[in-house]
């Protein structure tokens, strides 16, 4: 085996890139980055009827997306069927391989009267050993498995696992149409690709025997294998549609920061002492197979939105309104050709990052600084826009018409003064104010929010709420 470590990420292009991919792809390329090692992409796309051009190019977008570059690849199995075909007639002449003559039909009938009966539906070997070929039908290949004894597998997470050979059936390695079969691509292209770690979803532990009598009967070495757990929904069921979202763009979509997303999937099965929060330097250095736990994992959206709200928070205003921006022009709040001016729009952010959990969130904050007018909530008009609350307007709008200084400081020392002679409190005031400027209940300090929004906008809201009442 290769002393230097490499390892694939193998997907499907039958949909897009999803959460539990997306873990075992992190995995590999934590591993493969942790040992100074090789990390290959190849897709996987011998399923004509499901795979697209458009899944292929959305799992490598979602793959980009994560920071998950790789080193070889992307290669396609559908470029390899000469290499398949080969070793095939390889396996055929070597006696480990034979022609199926059963036709699909046949197989579904002997299928179900076996499960009839109760007993395994698995294929009967009755081409096993024919000496010559049936008239009129394409063969299959199969390959042959041993009848007796046990294949045990040496799992990197899971120990040992044994499967008794004689439930295991003779698969098919090529199809009749002459298209190959996922348990012998993946052995073919391993030992192509001198794979030397299988890290993969534990759904897959079942192909595992077939695959490691495919790579004794080529007189391979065996890579070693590692299967995650599964990941499960909040209620323990496997993580599917109806959890909620469950690809990766879907995520980006939402407002998600691609550093919150790996954080939260590298937590999924993995873990370093009590540490939640790891820069990707840390990861890298700190991941192993050993800290992957055996059981299933618990997909919990709320933990994710905290890990997300973690990271917007310590983002730089620069790099915040490089991603936000996309969500302002898709809400509408800037057009796709607005300039807006730098170092306010970086103040905005200041202080808003730190209460928006998403993205979305903190677009939609970020409209009630950018719009000239804000629309004012129903609820929050009826419980603080009226007759005593507008008097205390008028009053902040001649205070603020007569102020030079408009910095968060300035103003709240005039405000205090302000309310100390109307006599009331600094909420009587601040929080009607607060929906006139913003239109909601909720805003960072209501001293931020007017230095943000400046003289010119915060004086128009209040002529507009003090004319409307």
């Amino acid at each position: 085996m290769n002393s230097k470590v490499r390892v694939r990420f193998a997907p499907s292009p039958t949909g897009h890139l999803h959460i539990g991919g997306a873990r075992t792809a992190l995995f590999n390329w934590l591993f493969a980055r942790h040992h100074k090692g090789i990390f290959i992409l190849r897709i996987e796309d011998t399923d004509r009827s499901r795979s697209t051009e458009e899944f292929i190019e959305a799992i490598i977008e979602g793959m980009k997306w994560l920071g998950l570059d790789w080193d070889e690849g992307p290669y396609r199995q559908t470029e390899r069927f000469h290499i398949y075909k080969q070793y095939a007639e390889r396996l055929i002449n070597e006696g480990k391989a034979y022609y199926c003559y059963c036709s699909p039909e046949e197989l579904e009938e002997r299928r179900r009267l076996a499960l009839a009966s109760g007993k395994p539906p698995k294929y009967d070997g009755r081409c096993r050993d024919l000496d010559k070929p049936v008239q009129g039908r394409v063969p299959a290949v199969r390959f042959k498995m041993p009848q007796t004894g046990l294949t045990v597998v040496d799992d990197l997470i899971r120990g040992k696992v044994e499967f008794d050979n004689q439930q295991l059936e003779d698969f098919i390695i090529m199809r009749s149409d002459g298209t190959p079969t996922y348990n012998f691509c993946v052995v073919v292209d391993d030992v192509a690709m001198g794979i030397t770690h299988v890290i993969r979803g534990d759904d897959h532990l079942n192909n595992t025997p077939k695959q490691i009598h495919i790579y004794r009967a080529l007189n391979y070495e065996i890579p070693k294998f590692a299967h995650l757990p599964m990941i499960l929904g909040p209620d323990k069921t496997r993580l599917s549609k109806r959890h909620g979202a469950t690809s990766v763009m879907a995520y980006k979509e939402m407002g998600y920061l691609p550093e919150a997303l790996t954080n939260y999937l590298v937590r999924l099965g993995w873990s370093y002492k009590d540490q939640e929060i790891f820069s990707r330097e840390e990861l890298i250095e700190k991941f192993s197979l050993e800290n992957v736990g055996k059981s299933a994992a618990v997909f919990n959206p709320e933990k994710l939105l905290w890990l997300n709200s973690h990271y917007i928070s310590n983002s730089t205003p620069e790099r915040l309104y490089e991603l936000v921006r996309p969500f302002l022009i898709k809400e509408g709040i800037i057009k796709e050709e607005t300039l807006l001016d730098l170092q306010w729009i970086y103040r905005a952010i200041s202080t808003l990052k730190e209460r928006c959990r998403t993205l979305v969130e903190l677009a939609n904050s970020l409209s009630y600084y950018i719009a000239e007018y804000v629309e004012i909530d129903a609820e929050a008009r009826k419980k603080f826009i009226n007759e005593k609350s507008i008097s205390y307007l008028i009053k902040v709008k001649e205070l603020l018409e007569t102020m030079d200084g408009f910095d968060s400081k300035t103003l709240e020392t005039a405000f205090r003064e302000l309310v100390e002679s109307l006599g009331v409190k600094l909420a009587d005031v601040a929080q009607p104010l607060r929906v006139v400027l913003t239109g909601r209940t909720v805003s960072p300090p209501i001293f931020d929010v007017i230095e943000v929004l400046g003289k010119e906008k915060t004086l128009k809201r209040l002529d507009r709420a003090i004319s409307q009442s």
